[in-house]
């Protein structure tokens, strides 16, 4: 069954706070990879509309292990005359024999359950990957390139509300809950050891948590199954104290944040990607039952032990609001009303009468 478009509202948005990085990729040739996932149907469906809105006559190779199937899922998006289907895995996909000015490295796969598969097995398909996509880079001559990482480079951290791009602490190499971090972080060095024998910019996007249309709502995403459980009318179950103090950014707002740093972003330099508005856990819960199910009960079965250290998981953005100019600016009640939306509920208040 396809997959239901992003909602106008939201293309809309990110048109209009990105038109000036859409600008600079007029005529460009953009090759992206991931662009199937949670991040690419964002990234693709908002450019697909700046193209049309701005004429800007670009084109774009999406990388993808079955073309057919994307096609049968995404058609308002695969069959776009202005993208081009390439099949193949990250690892070793042929090369298009053209050239490209831009590309987007938002393959990504967070490993799932601790587990499912080998860590090596995980830390080849990021390593091997992003090197061959740098590879690429090399061989078609593109100038940019935006590689989507994540915040968990940096690692545990217990004493800091957010968490700035200046911190250099870094996971457990020794663990191997640690092997999707850690292969993301040399992913990030190969970006600049690249950069240093080639004319390629390599601007890197630690991203953090998110919430919108695509998100999963049955895997290991807390906001996801905070919402699932609101839209089936369910009580809200966390396991831990919920204390945690976690962030959530639109993505309508993620997309105008990576469009904007793969045009505007400086080169080997990282930029955390994420909300400052940081949160417990529980008072996320909580949020959720008051935005979509004021009756909703939200239980806690963890109890509190006021000697853990902190734990958040919260991105200073200062870098990117000063540099760029990049803000939140869908609040954390509106997305969540957004997503239930798009996947079907709408709260009573809501309901025309």
């Amino acid at each position: 069954m396809p997959t239901k478009q992003i909602a106008p509202q939201d293309l809309d948005h990110v048109l209009q706070h990105a038109e000036s990085a859409f600008m600079a990729l007029r005529g460009a040739r953009v090759f992206i990879t991931g662009g199937t996932g949670f991040f690419g149907h964002w990234m693709l469906e908002s450019m697909l509309h700046a193209n049309r809105a701005l004429n800007l006559r670009l084109h774009a190779t999406v990388l993808t292990r079955s073309a057919a199937s994307f096609r049968a899922r995404s058609p308002h998006i695969a069959l776009d005359p202005a993208l081009l289907l390439l099949e193949g895995d990250i690892t070793s996909f042929r090369f298009p024999i053209a050239p490209y000015t831009h590309i987007v490295h938002a393959a990504t796969d967070s490993g799932g359950k601790q587990g499912e598969r080998p860590a090596y097995v995980l830390a080849n398909s990021i390593l091997d990957g992003t090197r061959r996509v740098l590879e690429f880079a090399r061989e078609c001559g593109a100038s940019r390139l935006l590689y989507t990482s994540t915040g968990a480079v940096y690692g545990r951290t217990t004493t800091l509300m957010r968490t700035p791009e200046t911190f250099l602490s870094g996971p457990d190499p020794l663990a191997l809950s640690s092997t999707y971090d850690e292969a993301k972080r040399m992913s990030e060095n190969l970006c600049v050891a690249y950069s240093d024998q080639t004319p390629l910019e390599p601007v890197i996007a630690r991203c953090f948590a998110f919430v919108g249309p695509h998100l999963p709502l049955d895997a290991h995403f807390a906001v996801g199954n905070f919402l699932r459980s609101a839209i089936r009318n369910e009580t809200i179950v966390i396991r831990s104290d919920g204390t945690p103090r976690r962030s959530w950014l639109y993505m309508a707002d993620l997309a105008v944040w990576l469009w904007t740093l793969l045009v505007r972003g400086q080169a080997n330099r990282a930029y955390n990607v994420g909300s400052d508005h940081g949160m417990s856990i529980a008072d996320a819960a909580r949020l959720t039952a008051s935005t979509l199910r004021p009756e909703l009960e939200v239980r806690i079965e963890g109890s509190v032990d006021l000697n853990h250290p902190l734990n958040s998981y919260v991105p200073a953005v200062d870098r990117a609001r000063n540099e760029l100019g990049l803000e939140v600016r869908v609040s954390l009640d509106e997305a969540l009303r957004r997503t239930a939306s798009w996947h079907g509920y709408v709260p009573e208040p809501m309901l025309i009468q």
